[in-house]
């Protein structure tokens, strides 16, 4: 039998202008407002919508956070003590490098007081440096280096020391308020025993030398006045069986008033290398001189046979020792 005729839709009355009603929905297949999906399509859009939006906040909130966290550590690690070294500005994106106090430690603390350098006093003979106070402490028993044991000088080890001025401005600049806490100790070490603190040196304008007459030039080396006798040393022999030795280079020498006969004959022993077995024979005119003399007794006693041109002769020989020979 034939199909029976399809029925025709159902109408629905449009509204009035003036009335305000439902629109009419679009037909089953119909294209929507958009032109390319459905309507039923349309209420998933606006809540993907949505939920990108949200997705987009959360990840800037979660920035945001990040970032804050990040400025916070950087807070707390300037907030430690570092050293900033800055190198050259060749370049803008060369970063700064921090290095902790710490590592930077051994080189400026004394190794006499195990404190940080004050008044740093350097060694010219090695360059070691300490605390003036430490090193000149330790002079007082000791003429050798306290680091590494060499002999600074043989009867004025304070001659061969010298102020590192820079490297204690490096100091005070490294450890905070060190300068501030050392000059504190030292107004109450002077207040508590009635003393006037002493004041810093401040230097003195350099006067002009116009309309000034002009002095000549005088030498700048200058003799410590406790390097009161100058000695000239003169060799007369050495006996068979005293062995190799080297000639002393330079007979000149000048020394303090109170070394003694046997300082001389270690400087001879040093410097031409003598073999223990051989004996030094020191003499001054006709005098056999003993190891405790001092060259200041021996001037006084002698008188002036001993001098030559301001000169103390003494004259050496070199012999085999006795118990060599037994």
């Amino acid at each position: 039998p034939p199909p029976p005729p399809a029925s025709p839709p159902a109408l629905t009355p449009a509204p009035a202008a003036d009335e305000e009603g439902p629109l009419p929905l679009p037909e089953a297949g119909a294209p929507g407002c958009s032109g390319s999906r459905p309507p039923e399509l349309e209420p998933e859009r606006g809540l993907g919508r949505l939920r990108g939006g949200f997705e987009d906040e959360d990840e800037e909130l979660e920035e945001d956070e990040e970032l804050e966290e990040e400025e916070e550590e950087e807070e707390e690690e300037m907030g430690h003590f570092s050293l900033r070294l800055e190198g050259r500005p060749d370049s803008e994106d060369e970063e700064e490098r921090l290095i902790n106090l710490s590592e930077l430690t051994p080189y400026i603390l004394c190794s006499i007081c195990k404190g940080y350098l004050i008044d740093a006093t350097t060694i010219t003979e090695c360059l070691h440096t300490f605390c003036k106070s430490c090193i000149v402490r330790h002079f007082y028993y000791s003429n050798r280096c306290p680091k590494c044991n060499i002999v600074v000088h043989q009867t004025q080890p304070l001659y061969n020391i010298r102020l590192d001025r820079q490297l204690q401005d490096i100091v005070y600049k490294l450890v905070i308020n060190l300068e501030e806490r050392e000059k504190k100790q030292m107004h109450d070490f002077y207040k508590e025993r009635g003393l006037e603190v002493p004041k810093p040196a401040v230097p003195q304008p350099v006067p002009s030398s116009k309309g000034r007459s002009k002095k000549p030039l005088e030498s700048v080396f200058r003799i410590p006045p406790e390097l009161d006798m100058s000695l000239l040393l003169e060799f007369i022999g050495a006996n068979e069986g005293t062995g190799h030795f080297k000639p002393l280079e330079k007979k000149f020498v000048r020394v303090s008033g109170e070394a003694t006969i046997g300082h001389v004959e270690k400087f001879l022993r040093r410097k031409m290398g003598l073999d223990p077995a051989c004996q030094v024979d020191i003499i001054c005119g006709d005098h056999l001189l003993e190891q405790y003399q001092t060259l200041r007794e021996i001037r006084r006693a002698i008188g002036d046979a001993a001098m030559q041109d301001g000169l103390l002769v003494l004259h050496y020989g070199l012999v085999v020792s006795p118990l060599k020979i037994t």
